[in-house]
């Protein structure tokens, strides 16, 4: 398991509106190798149902220390909601079904990409895979998805000895970096 460092850029309501900020700063990098993950905290049947439905073969566990419900045991999801469920290297078309079908629940998209452009005004060449990722977190506050709330929060990735290349990256797209910056375990 690696780490990235993630800021903060934008916080909103506007679910259309977050998902094309997120497309203007992929429209930077280079997505020449580019794929989503996903993950959300399911409570519902109804959450549990559309999304098993788009990706049957995502990874899941109970949430909470003292449960042990998973797909590693081959338990039936529905029977531990709440649930977290993840699954990694979709294809980036999938986006928009994955949000639709989190509908409420507390998600998060990930895009994973090439690697960041170069950032002269601050001193850095282009950037590798490592740490470059866009980060959408949906009706949460945080990456871990355990703050829901009733907007969105956008971030950038970058390498913990890069992160002065966050606030330029926000800067490319108007906005500026708010909180620290923060691991974010992959």
């Amino acid at each position: 398991m690696s780490n990235s460092y993630a800021q903060a850029v934008l916080r909103t309501t506007d679910l259309a509106g977050i998902l094309r900020v997120a497309g203007r700063l992929l429209d930077l990098a280079d997505t020449t190798q580019l794929e989503v993950d996903f993950e959300a905290r399911v409570s519902t049947p109804g959450e549990l149902e559309r999304l098993g439905g788009l990706i049957p073969d995502a990874d899941w566990w109970s949430c909470g220390a003292d449960r042990h419900g998973s797909s590693e045991n081959g338990d039936a999801p529905s029977e531990w909601l709440p649930i977290h469920l993840r699954r990694w290297c979709l294809g980036p078309e999938t986006v928009e079904e994955l949000v639709a079908a989190a509908g409420d629940a507390p998600a998060m998209i990930r895009w994973d990409f090439s690697g960041w452009p170069e950032a002269p005004e601050v001193g850095l060449g282009c950037g590798g895979a490592r740490g470059a990722y866009v980060t959408v977190c949906l009706n949460a506050r945080d990456l871990d998805l355990e703050e829901p709330a009733p907007d969105h929060t956008l971030y950038v990735h970058v390498k913990q000895v890069e992160a002065e290349r966050a606030p330029w990256l926000a800067a490319q797209v108007g906005l500026r970096v708010f909180g620290e910056l923060e691991m974010a375990p992959l």
